[in-house]
């Protein structure tokens, strides 16, 4: 066995997203493609010298060759040891608790999310750094630098490593363990959540359905929920990980959750319903007859959180996204605790999170979290909310209710124009863009702006700058959000978030649609949507 250098040119379109580089799996399998990225991240981090890494993905197509040949790359640019999921298997969250439980240098996470998996679908690669967290800004801006000047890359002609047993092995010297994906998890979840009570709901009859979506979440929610909890046979549906992810969309929202969403909302519902996605970092959460909005679910986890053992002593701070509503801002006040509004990315709750000024972070897209590791986490969303009716025992619509009446209700929706050409996309921000610094004072279908920005974020621990990270609108009582999404792979997405909040006295009962509707069109009016898009209505509503 022996290192081959082999010489590359450079490729275009290797500028990692807020969530690492994803693009249609055809476009990693092209040759030299995924092997001039890998080296671009190893150039970029200091070269992979005696260093040790955590390695898995989402079980998503074209994952277990990528994983043998980043093994074989590892070993060419001189890692002493890789701990590798079986069959490649590791969700996100479950990397970040390796990565740090390990002390290793980083670790790679093979996935594209929330996006379809198959020949003709999605994959990604992100590197996570050595707090457990994605790859800082100034780590994937020297990851795209490197991929702009390289020149060649290396990697071992060594046979590809078992990666159906756990256990060790060697590749060219290097040490190979392949482990369990769930067991360390597990373990961590066990630490953090009181499972006697939970499994004490479940004893008195509490029935729940979760949807794994035929991605990497099944196995863990398998071995927690039904294996651990005693909840029935059956309760995890979906639970084995597909290539193709079963023909679906593995992104947990009302839209591709159907046959959970029909679940609960049928006439033998379930007390409790939940779906996680495709790398096991998002969730969704419902109960009988009821949806939770995941900024609710945010504000309710962090007013709650003492439930659970882990967070009995109460949180340093609360994070959010700026898409993100401001329900979680209000219990950050009430409980007289730091409350942060960060761009869109994880990587931004980082800094955060390893200086202890928050315990929880949240994002709008259906990603909740805590200081335990330093990636969204769905399957601990979940548990958290069992910890929580375990413990208050009432239902989900109950305890949203509650929580509207003590802390006021944040209609909220997000609004996703998808695959829009790029021009298109642009002419609207543009267009509203160039109309920020007159917007206040303005009546707009019944609304009036109090101001408008662009959210730019200055660190409070690092002093780093991160700016053009989305318009805000601003109106009496109401908000609103637009971006462009960084995690598609063709085209460009704009997303819309709006929010209206009804006070602690107000009407908790509207329809969210009906009530976001002046909202909606004041928007869509300021940007022009039916002239400069060509069309006012979304793909999805969420």
């Amino acid at each position: 066995m022996a290192v081959q250098n082999i010489a590359i040119q450079p490729f275009e379109g290797q500028k990692p997203g807020t969530s690492g580089l994803r693009k249609k799996t055809r476009v990693f399998m092209e040759p030299g493609f995924l092997e001039a990225f890998v080296q671009s991240i190893f150039q970029a981090t200091g070269g992979g010298q005696g260093k040790t890494y955590t390695l898995g993905g989402d079980g998503r197509y074209f994952n277990k060759q990528a994983i043998q040949t980043i093994l074989k790359m590892a070993a060419a640019n001189g890692a002493k040891r890789v701990i590798v999921g079986q069959n490649g298997l590791l969700s996100t969250p479950a990397s970040s608790h390796l990565i740090r439980l390990n002390k290793t240098d980083g670790g790679f996470i093979l996935s594209a999310s929330h996006n379809p998996g198959g020949l003709d679908e999605d994959f990604g690669l992100k590197f996570n750094a050595a707090n457990g967290g994605p790859a800082p800004e100034a780590m994937t801006e020297a990851m795209y630098a490197a991929s702009q000047t390289i020149e060649s890359y290396a990697i071992s002609d060594a046979d590809d490593v078992d990666l159906s047993v756990c256990q060790p092995t060697r590749l060219d010297g290097m040490q190979v363990d392949v482990i369990d994906p769930v067991a360390d998890y597990h373990d961590l979840m066990r630490e953090l959540f009181d499972f006697d009570a939970i499994r004490g709901l479940f004893a008195s009859g509490f029935t729940m359905v979760f949807d794994a979506m035929h991605a990497v979440t099944g196995p863990y929610a398998k071995a927690i929920i039904e294996g651990d909890l005693g909840a029935a046979p059956g309760s995890v549906r979906n639970a084995v990980p597909l290539e193709d992810f079963g023909g679906g969309h593995p992104d947990p929202n009302p839209i591709w959750a159907k046959e959970l969403m029909t679940a609960v909302m049928g006439s033998d519902a379930p007390d409790f319903g939940a779906a996680s996605d495709g790398d096991g970092d998002r969730n969704m959460i419902t109960g009988r007859g009821i949806y939770v909005s995941p900024s609710d679910s945010l504000a309710v986890l962090a007013a709650n959180a003492t439930a659970a053992p882990a967070y009995a002593k109460g949180l340093a701070g609360i994070a959010r996204s700026t898409p993100t509503s401001a329900a979680a801002d209000r219990v950050a006040d009430a409980l007289g605790i730091e409350a942060f509004e960060t761009p869109t990315g994880w990587k931004f709750f980082g800094n955060l999170l390893d200086a202890g000024r928050v315990t929880i972070c949240g994002e709008e897209s259906a990603g909740t979290g805590s200081d335990h590791v330093r990636e969204k986490d769905g399957l601990w969303a979940v548990l958290l909310w069992l910890n929580i009716l375990a413990v208050r025992k009432t239902s989900v619509a109950e305890i949203l209710a509650t929580h509207w009446q003590r802390y006021g209700r944040d209609y909220y929706s997000r609004h996703d124009y998808e695959a829009l050409e790029v021009s298109k996309a642009n002419a609207v921000m543009e267009q509203i863009r160039g109309q920020l610094g007159d917007l206040g004072g303005q009546q707009i279908c019944g609304l009036t702006v109090s101001h408008a920005d662009e959210f730019a974020y200055e660190d409070p621990i690092d002093g780093s700058i991160s700016r053009n990270q989305g318009l805000r609108i601003y109106f009496e009582g109401a908000r609103a959000v637009l971006r462009l999404s960084g995690t598609g792979t063709q085209g460009a997405t704009l997303r819309v978030y709006l929010e209206i909040y009804e006070p602690a006295n107000g009407d908790h009962s509207q329809e969210p649609q009906a009530a976001l509707a002046p909202l909606r069109d004041a928007v869509r009016l300021l940007g022009r949507f039916d002239d400069l898009l060509g069309r006012s209505e979304p793909d999805v509503i969420t």
